[in-house]
């Protein structure tokens, strides 16, 4: 059975869902806006948020190449062709 904890000081958390990754993000920029943290702690959150932008990202491209795939089959229903990655380059 998978266990899904949420840890905050493991350096490799799980992967969030898209919602939750973006708010999180959100959360970050309006502390960090706030003037009111440590360095120390700006730093950490900074790395936090470019993770999480990273997770936000991948999972509009994954879901820009779902949508793309989407085809009409012989009959006229949309079927989803599994995605087979281009090599970037």
């Amino acid at each position: 059975m998978p266990h899904t904890t949420k840890s905050a000081g493991s350096s490799s958390p799980p992967e969030r869902p898209f919602e939750e990754a973006l708010q999180r993000l959100e959360a970050i920029v309006q502390a960090m806006e706030s003037g009111d943290l440590p360095l120390e702690t700006l730093l950490a959150r900074y790395e936090e948020g470019a993770h999480l932008v990273k997770i936000c990202q991948g999972k509009l491209e994954e879901a820009e190449q779902k949508i793309q795939k989407l085809e009409k089959n012989a009959a006229g229903e949309l079927t989803l062709k599994p995605f087979e990655a281009v090599p970037e380059g």
